[in-house]
């Protein structure tokens, strides 16, 4: 079994930049949580954008949505800024992958923080993408949600289920 990871951005890579007093998407973290996990599975990560995903554009999407298509794994894991990974999700659930599962995830603190999500959540998506059947999902805050039925609480801090 082999796991694509796309990384695109978002808090989850957020690093602090003294010099500026401000965070910004750095480096993907992708690669240090899996080792630091002791991972027994293949796995592949290709950066495909470094911004944070209120920063998101159609042609992003349309980039993230061309890379999953010829890509040739069927298990793929994309982490992404949680301001706008709903809408990212919708965009792909509009296209066809062939037999593909395609989780979304992220953090709502930057995975360096020792408070961050970010470790549960790669985990918790490589988990569902294993498991889950052919489709867009969002794998975050202990859940699993599709993508018409999903928002982002930004007081709780958590994504929940659309009322």
């Amino acid at each position: 079994m082999k796991i694509k990871f796309f990384s695109v951005g978002g808090t989850i890579d957020k690093v602090y930049f003294d010099a500026l007093s401000r965070y910004e998407v750095g480096d993907s973290n992708i690669g240090d949580i899996l080792q630091n996990a002791r991972v027994n599975f293949k796995y592949e990560i290709t950066p495909l954008l470094k911004k944070d995903s209120i920063d998101m554009t159609e042609q992003d999407r349309q980039l993230i949505s061309r890379a999953i298509q010829d890509d040739v794994n069927d298990k793929i894991v994309i982490t992404h800024g949680t301001d706008t990974m709903v809408e990212t999700a919708i965009a792909l659930l509009s296209r066809s992958f062939n037999d593909k599962v395609i989780v979304l995830t992220g953090a709502m603190e930057p995975a360096k923080f020792k408070t961050s999500d970010a470790m549960f959540n790669i985990g918790f998506a490589v988990a569902a993408v294993q498991v889950l059947k052919k489709g867009v999902y969002l794998a975050v805050s202990g859940r699993i949600f599709t993508p018409d039925n999903v928002r982002k609480n930004r007081a709780q801090k958590q994504f929940e289920e659309k009322m």
